[in-house]
C-alpha cells in the first residue's frame, strides 16, 4: 500500500506505514533529528524532528515529532513551518545549557551533529545563569573515549549496546538532568561491538580511541573505500589517512552485509598497518639490503629451475593469481594445512549446489534457524550481530498483529512480549549466543554432525528418536525462510556436509551460510591451490606470499618444506616464516594496495589504496618478476621500478614516472579472467580505473579538504602533478564527484560462486582423525584472528590471553591440576583451566590450526 502526502508544498507517493522522519529524509528534505537510528527506529527521546502536520484540508495544523508519527495519505507536512522551527530552536538551547564548548578541541569538532543543529537553528547566545552540569568520565577499555559531559541524553548508545547488540555492562543511571550513560563501574566495555558507539553518538561521548591518539579533522583526511579481511564476511568500510599514515576504519553502508554496523575486530583490525611489526627493509640472509639488490637474487633463483608458491588466504585474489602465474598451476599451493584446503574446497562446493547462498541481510529476516558447530561471534562476529537481529523477527510479527508500527521499537519490544524466532545452536561449548537460542545444544564435534543429518531425516519424514532433533525439523520445516548456519570454526568437513543436507532437504526455500576461516579463503580455492601434501620434491626456492605457515600449518610439515629450500616471503609484517625466510620482500598492507576478496557469499569485493606511494602491492611485485622469469633482460629494469625506498628523495612525479611501466589491476585481472574464466565475475567487483562520472574522476578527499598543506606535502609535488592512483577510479585530491553521491550498486561486489550452479558432491563423512590424545576444540576470540589482528596494538590490548581448557576428570587422569604449565605435543601452551563444560577427552585450546586432530598434553617444568 502507498499514501500520497505533501512535503513543503512537493507531492511524494511513499509507502504506508513508514514514520515521517525517514520518509522525508528519503524525499530528500532534512529534518533535524538526533536519537532516531535507521537501523534502530525511533523513541522519541530528543524531540527535535518537529514538524507541523496537516491530517486534512480542514486541520488547523499540530506539531507533531516526526519520528513518532506513521505516514497517513493526504497529509501535509511542513518542516520550515515557523511554529516547528521555533520549537526546533528551543530544544537546541535547552540541550546547550550545560553542554560544554569544547568544539575546539573535541574530536567531532566539525563533524558533529549538535554542532551542525545549533548553527542551523540560529543559537548562538546562552542566556542559562547558572553553572553547567558535570559529570566524571570513566575509563572503558583500550577501544573508545568516554566524555559523558556532552551527552544530550538521545539514548542511541543503550540502545544499540544493549537492545540491539545484546551487551549488559553498559546503562542508563539517574534521572532528571543528572541521566547518566557508562558502566557501574570503571571498566573495559565487553561487547565486541563496542567500538560502534564512536558512529552511533551524535555528539562525541565515545571515541574511537586510536583515532584520538593520532588525531586529524575529519575533512583534513582522504577517505577510500575498502574491504574488511578480518574475517569471511568481507564487511565495507571507509579507510581514513593523512599524512601518508592511516587514522581509523570507520562503517561503510553495504545493505547487504554489514549495514550500519561493524564488529570491532573489522573496525581497529586495520590499524595493524601501522604496527611496529610492519616490514620496511627487503633481507637477505638476515641482513638489511635494497629492495633491488634482493630482486636481483630472486630473480637469479627463478632463472635456476622451477619453484614453488605458496598462496594465502589472507592475500587478495590478484595477489595469489599473480604468484600462481608465476610458478604455474600445478606448483601453486594453498598454504593452509591439508584439512583446511579439503575443508574449503567443500564449502565452495556445497555453496554452489544451494538452493540459495545467505547475505547477512538473508540472516536477519529467516525465521528460523539451524547453527551447526559454529562459534559466529569468535569467527565471524558481525554475522553473529545479524542473528541476533534475526532472533527479534517473532516478536515483530506479534508486535504487527497488535498494530504497533514497526519503527516504534520500543512499543514493539514490549508488544511482541520477548519473543523470539526458533534458532537452534549447537555446539561443543557454551556460546554468547545462548541467550538468544529456543534450543541452546551441547555436542561434541562428531554429535554435531550426526545431529544434522538426522534433522535432514527428520524434515524428509523419517522418524526422530531425540526430542530436540524433532523440535527442530518442525521449527525448519514450518518456516518461511528457514536459515542453516555452519563454519570452519571446528575445521570439520563433516559438519560442512550436514549443514548441506539440512538445507537439501528444505528444498528451495532454504537459505544457507557457510563461513570459511579467512577473508580470501574461497578465492584461493577457486584458484585451483593445491594442498601442500602434494607438492613436488624437486623444487629448490619457495615463494611464500603473505603467510605465517607456522600459525595455519603443522610445524613439523613446515621445517620439511623449508628443508634444503631457499625461502623466499613476501609480507606487510614480520611474522615466523618472515623470521626463517632466506629473502624477505615487503609489500603493501589493505591500507596501501588495491585489490579483490571473496567473502563467505562467494561476492568479489575491491579494496582500493587508502595511502598513495606506499610499498608496492604483493600482485605488482609478483608480476614484475614473473616478466622478469620470462625475459632476463628485464631484471635491472624491473627492479628498479619497485625501489619504492627511493620514493622520498626522488618525489612525486619521478614516482609517477616510474609507476607508467608497472603492470597496472585492470591488465592484472584481465588476464586472471582469461587464465580463469570461471573468476569472470571479479570485473564486475567495482569499476575499473578509467572509469569516470561527468565531474572526472571520485575524489577521496572531502570538499572541505584544506589543500595540499593538509598531507604535508608543501614543498615536495611539483606544481600542477598531484599523484594519480593507476589501479582505481580515485583522484587523490578533492576534485570530482564525492563518493557518497555514486549509486551504492556501483561498489557492492558481484558474485562469483552462483548458488545451484552445480550440484554439490555426495555427503561423505571423513573418518575421525585418529592417533591418541584428545581431540582439539579450537576456541577463537572475537578480539583475536590472524596475524593481522594480532599485529594491531589496539585489538592486542583488547584481546584475551590464550586458554587451554580440560575437563576436570581428563586432567585427573592426566596428573594435571589447574593453572600447571602444560605442553601440546611438546609445544608450550597456556597454563590449563579446569572447566565442567568442556566435553570428555577434549581439549580447548586457542588456536589458528583448525584441522580435525588429536593433540598429546604433558605437564611441564
Amino acid at each position: 500500500m502507498t499514501a500520497r502526502i505533501h512535503i513543503d508544498g512537493r507531492a511524494v507517493t511513499v509507502p504506508a506505514g513508514r514514520d515521517l522522519l525517514s520518509t522525508c529524509l528519503d524525499a530528500g528534505v532534512a529534518v533535524p533529528h538526533f536519537c532516531w537510528h535507521r537501523a534502530m527506529g525511533s523513541v522519541g527521546a530528543c524531540r527535535l524532528c518537529a514538524v507541523k502536520v496537516y491530517n486534512s484540508p480542514d486541520d488547523p495544523g499540530h506539531i507533531e515529532m516526526a519520528c513518532m508519527t506513521a505516514v497517513a495519505d493526504g497529509q501535509r507536512i511542513e518542516v520550515a513551518d515557523p511554529e516547528a522551527a521555533f520549537f526546533r530552536a528551543r530544544v537546541i538551547e535547552w540541550l546547550m545549557v550545560n553542554h560544554p564548548h569544547d568544539c575546539a578541541v573535541c574530536e567531532e569538532g566539525g563533524a558533529c551533529q549538535l554542532q551542525d543543529m545549533t548553527i542551523a537553528s540560529g543559537h548562538h547566545r546562552r542566556r542559562a545563569g547558572p553553572e553547567k552540569r558535570t559529570h566524571r568520565n570513566q575509563y572503558l577499555g583500550p577501544l573508545l573515549t568516554h566524555e559523558m559531559n556532552r551527552c544530550i541524553a538521545c539514548y542511541r548508545c543503550t540502545r544499540f549496546y544493549r537492545d540491539y547488540a545484546g551487551g549488559r555492562d553498559l546503562d542508563v543511571f539517574g534521572a532528571h538532568d543528572r541521566v547518566y550513560f557508562g558502566r557501574a563501574e570503571d571498566g573495559v566495555l565487553e561487547s565486541p561491538f563496542a567500538g560502534n558507539l564512536d558512529e552511533v553518538c551524535p555528539t562525541g561521548v565515545f571515541n574511537d580511541k586510536g583515532w584520538s591518539n593520532v588525531y586529524a579533522r575529519p575533512w583534513d583526511m582522504a577517505e577510500t573505500p575498502s574491504v574488511c579481511t578480518h574475517c569471511s564476511v568481507g564487511c565495507n568500510v571507509t579507510l581514513s589517512a593523512r599524512a601518508g599514515r592511516l587514522r581509523r576504519a570507520i562503517n561503510r553502508r553495504h545493505d547487504a552485509i554489514n549495514g550500519d554496523f561493524l564488529c570491532d575486530r573489522g573496525r581497529y583490525g586495520a590499524t595493524f598497518a601501522q604496527s611496529p611489526r610492519r616490514l620496511v627493509d627487503a633481507r637477505a640472509a638476515g641482513q638489511p639490503v635494497a629492495v633491488a639488490a634482493a630482486l636481483d637474487r630472486v630473480a637469479a633463483l627463478l632463472a635456476q629451475g622451477p619453484a614453488i608458491g605458496i598462496g594465502s588466504p589472507r592475500a587478495s585474489l590478484e595477489a595469489n593469481y599473480a604468484l600462481r602465474r608465476l610458478v604455474g598451476p600445478d606448483r601453486f599451493f594453498a598454504g593452509v594445512s591439508d584439512s583446511e584446503t579439503a575443508l574449503v574446497d567443500r564449502i565452495a562446493a556445497q555453496l554452489a549446489g544451494a538452493a540459495q547462498i545467505a547475505s547477512l541481510a538473508d540472516i536477519e529476516t529467516a525465521d528460523a534457524a539451524l547453527v551447526l558447530g559454529e562459534d559466529l561471534t569468535g569467527t565471524a562476529p558481525r554475522a553473529a550481530l545479524s542473528l541476533r537481529q534475526m532472533a527479534r523477527g517473532a516478536e515483530r510479527d506479534l508486535a504487527a498483529q497488535k498494530g504497533v508500527p514497526a519503527f516504534l521499537d520500543s512499543a514493539v519490544r514490549v508488544a511482541g512480549e520477548g519473543r523470539r524466532s526458533p534458532i537452534t545452536l549447537v555446539t561443543p561449548l557454551p556460546d554468547a549466543l545462548d541467550s538468544i537460542a529456543a534450543l541452546p545444544l551441547r555436542r561434541t564435534p562428531d554429535a554435531i554432525a550426526a545431529f544434522g543429518h538426522a534433522v535432514a531425516a527428520a524434515i524428509g519424514g523419517a522418524p526422530a528418536a531425540d526430542a530436540d532433533v524433532a523440535a527442530t525439523a518442525a521449527a525448519l520445516a514450518g518456516a518461511a525462510a528457514p536459515l542453516v548456519i555452519a563454519g570452519a570454526g571446528l575445521g570439520d568437513i563433516a559438519i560442512i556436509d550436514a549443514a548441506a543436507a539440512v538445507a537439501a532437504a528444505l528444498g528451495a526455500r532454504a537459505r544457507l551460510a557457510l563461513f570459511p576461516p579467512e577473508t580470501n579463503s574461497l578465492g584461493l580455492s577457486l584458484l585451483g591451490a593445491l594442498p601442500l601434501c602434494d607438492r613436488p620434491a624437486n623444487a629448490g626456492t619457495v615463494i611464500v606470499l603473505e603467510n605465517d605457515l607456522f600459525a595455519r600449518c603443522d610445524p613439523a610439515q613446515v621445517d620439511a618444506l623449508f628443508a634444503g629450500r631457499t625461502v623466499i616471503a613476501l609480507d606487510c609484517i614480520d611474522t615466523a616464516t618472515t623470521g626463517r625466510a632466506d629473502i624477505v620482500l615487503p609489500v603493501a598492507s589493505i591500507a596501501d594496495a588495491a585489490g579483490t576478496f571473496i567473502n563467505h557469499e562467494g561476492r568479489a569485493q575491491r579494496a582500493f589504496a587508502a595511502i598513495a606511494d606506499g610499498p608496492p602491492a604483493a600482485w605488482r611485485m609478483l608480476a614484475a618478476l614473473g616478466a622478469v622469469s620470462r625475459d632476463t633482460n628485464q631484471i635491472r629494469s624491473s627492479r628498479a621500478s619497485l625501489d619504492f625506498a627511493r620514493d622520498e628523495r626522488e618525489g612525486g612525479a619521478a614516482l609517477q614516472t616510474r609507476r607508467a611501466a608497472e603492470p597496472d589491476l585492470d591488465s592484472l585481472l584481465a588476464a586472471l579472467v582469461h587464465d580463469c574464466p570461471h573468476l569472470a565475475a571479479v570485473l564486475d567487483a567495482a569499476p575499473g580505473a578509467g572509469f569516470t562520472t561527468a565531474v572526472g574522476r571520485i575524489a577521496r578527499a572531502p570538499a572541505r579538504f584544506s589543500g595540499r598543506t593538509a598531507s604535508d606535502r608543501a614543498g615536495r609535488i611539483g606544481d600542477a602533478t598531484p599523484p594519480t592512483d593507476p589501479d582505481s577510479p580515485f583522484s587523490w585530491t578533492m576534485e570530482g564527484a564525492a563518493f557518497e553521491s555514486l549509486p551504492q550498486m556501483l561498489f557492492a561486489g558481484a558474485p562469483v560462486i552462483v548458488a545451484g550452479s552445480h550440484p554439490a558432491p555426495v555427503a561423505v563423512a571423513p573418518p575421525p582423525p585418529s592417533g591418541s590424545g584428545l581431540r582439539l576444540i579450537p576456541l577463537h576470540d572475537p578480539f583475536r584472528g590472524g596475524e593481522t589482528d594480532q599485529a594491531s596494538s589496539i585489538l592486542a590490548a583488547r584481546a584475551p590471553a590464550p586458554r587451554l581448557l580440560l575437563h576436570p576428570a581428563d586432567a585427573a587422569a592426566l596428573g594435571l591440576s589447574a593453572g600447571d604449565p602444560v605442553s601440546a605435543d611438546g609445544a608450550p601452551a597456556p597454563a590449563l583451566t579446569l572447566d565442567p563444560a568442556m566435553p570428555r577427552g577434549h581439549v580447548g585450546l586457542t588456536t589458528r590450526h583448525t584441522s580435525p586432530r588429536r593433540i598429546r598434553l604433558e605437564g611441564r617444568p
